[in-house]
């Protein structure tokens, strides 16, 4: 009797396992990163839409990505630049320059998890059933004296070699672009191959950047970008109607994010932060403004959302002169 019992269970948790839908996370820490804690948080949170998810962590989001398009994955968590390649709307929030807070952030994420929304978030057979905060994006210098764009001008910057707006970014800036990989753009801040290098304050302890800093290095002030992390599932794995429960869950769990990026950036030894003249904040302003309208007309941002972030923009500060103007 206890034979069959056990022989039971053991059919009934291969059934289980052989329904459950697959998901693949990125997280730089692995399995113990907390990326991977809150997807087993959403993995709780999905049986009780009667859908079991098995997790599996990536160290290197490129692998998650392809195994994702290869199908070994029904739903992948990366970054949202890393994401645009499945629903290009969706990962052009983190454009340069076009959320300038956290505070926007939520907005627009409040937005795009709203009922009327859901048809944006599908692009063929793939959905983007959860938009989170990753923090601004900022500028990290080993040499605290670049502290203008003129200075900018002949340096190395690392840029994410699948992100082809970034290195448009750094030639505008008379930069030399160097391309790299999530896996490897910190190292070679930390080690010298580059002068400057993007990230966000999330990266700082787990990426070890104040190796990078800690010769007279600074981390600008000032965000050029708000990063978004996007969970994205195969639409024809997952019952009707699970892509606005999965939105509607990630929306309750915004003030953790937020609580999570806060105490990152204030990791950041305070030595290290450079605040940057208003008339520098200004030229920063302008060149992303001009930066991100040519790169629209060139495809690498959607034009909708661009209109959208825009909106949100304005709704923050109508007074901008941007808001009575029509060029994005």
């Amino acid at each position: 009797m206890k034979r069959t019992i056990v022989a039971m269970a053991i059919s009934l948790a291969a059934a289980s396992a052989a329904h459950a839908q697959k998901f693949c996370i990125y997280d730089p820490v692995g399995a113990q990163g907390s990326a991977y804690a809150m997807a087993k948080d959403y993995a709780l949170a999905a049986k009780g839409w009667g859908v079991a998810i098995e997790l599996k962590a990536y160290t290197d989001e490129r692998v998650a990505a392809e195994d994702f398009k290869a199908g070994q994955c029904d739903g992948v968590g990366l970054t949202g630049l890393r994401g645009r390649q499945f629903n290009h709307y969706v990962g052009s929030i983190d454009s340069i320059g076009s959320v300038p807070s956290y505070k926007h952030l939520r907005t627009v994420i409040q937005v795009l998890a709203a009922p009327q929304s859901e048809p944006a978030m599908k692009s063929g057979n793939y959905e983007v059933v959860g938009i989170f905060p990753l923090g601004a994006a900022y500028v990290f210098v080993r040499d605290k004296s670049i502290n203008s764009i003129e200075k900018a001008a002949g340096k190395k910057i690392a840029v994410l070699d699948f992100d082809k707006s970034q290195a448009r970014m750094v030639q505008q800036l008379g930069a030399q672009p160097v391309a790299s990989d999530i896996t490897n753009f910190v190292a070679k801040f930390n080690n010298g191959q580059v002068d400057i290098v993007v990230a966000p304050g999330i990266a700082y302890k787990p990426f070890e950047m104040y190796k990078g800093l800690s010769n007279g290095g600074a981390v600008y002030n000032f965000p050029l970008a708000q990063l978004t992390g996007n969970l994205i599932i195969r639409t024809d794995k997952f019952p009707a109607g699970f892509g606005q429960k999965s939105r509607a869950y990630i929306l309750t769990q915004l003030d953790n994010a937020e609580r999570t990026i806060k105490q990152a950036e204030a990791d950041i030894d305070k030595k290290f932060w450079l605040n940057l003249t208003p008339a520098d904040q200004e030229k920063y302003t302008v060149m992303m403004t001009e930066a991100r309208v040519q790169m629209t007309k060139e495809g690498f941002y959607d034009k909708k959302m661009m209109g959208l972030l825009k909106k949100v923009r304005c709704k923050f500060d109508a007074a901008n002169a941007e808001c009575a103007t029509n060029v994005e």
